[in-house]
């Protein structure tokens, strides 16, 4: 069994995030943690395998969480799991280690997807031995790339594989309309797209004020370089 603590300040979002992790077979939730000090010490404590970790509580960011207990010398994984959309905090979180960025609202089906990639991911690794190129690509893409062939009806991979090619080879944030003439599609089917995309965490969605007032839509790639 794979031991989960589950860290959220909201007491309610937690016990429905444990909920969802035990739903998911392998995994068993060990602990719930509602600020930063319970959940080093609850590290501490362990066992813990994995962290799914809110960014936002009252003593210490989650950042800073993950900062100590790499300080501490835990190598436990985390999965962040937060409202924090901003750029900045998904770039330190990747930069910190987070093998995973999960954004708030999601489904449990969008939280099982990254669990069950995880686990993959884990038991691949507890194979040992050395890796060809082809291998260390396909370990490091394993939790970007969940859900990608499992997509809803009525969507199609090689479309979805336009968008993400035009949202990674962009130097920064794009509009559904620049999305949409770089991938050659409308402007509506690159929005079905994205939605789908930012709801699996691997876009960022920023808003763009510009002189009328009405914010402008503006996606980013964070799901890795596959």
């Amino acid at each position: 069994m794979i031991e989960v603590l589950v860290v959220d300040d909201d007491v309610r979002v937690a016990r429905i995030n444990a909920a969802y992790v035990s739903k998911v077979p392998g995994f068993r939730v060990a602990a719930q943690a509602h600020c930063a000090a319970d959940a080093l010490a609850a590290v501490e404590e362990g066992p813990v395998d994995l962290v799914l970790l809110d960014h936002y509580m009252p003593d210490r960011s989650g950042l800073a969480v993950v900062r100590e207990l790499r300080a501490l010398g835990h190598r436990t994984d985390v999965i962040m799991v937060t409202a924090a959309r901003d750029v900045a905090t998904v770039q330190e979180a990747v930069r910190q280690g987070a093998l995973q960025y999960l954004v708030k609202p999601f489904t449990y089906a969008g939280l099982r997807t990254k669990l069950e990639a995880y686990a993959a991911l884990r038991r691949t690794l507890e194979g040992g031995g050395e890796a060809e190129q082809a291998e260390v690509d396909r370990l490091f893409g394993a939790l970007w790339a969940a859900g990608e062939t499992d997509l809803p009806k009525g969507h199609s991979a090689t479309t979805a594989e336009l968008v993400r090619k035009a949202l990674r080879g962009a130097g920064g944030p794009l509009s559904a309309q620049e999305i949409a003439e770089s991938a050659g599609m409308s402007r509506q089917t690159a929005q079905r797209y994205l939605k789908l995309l930012e709801r699996s965490g691997r876009v960022l969605l920023t808003l763009r004020y510009g002189e009328t007032g009405r914010p402008e839509h503006r996606y980013e790639w964070v799901g890795g370089g596959r």
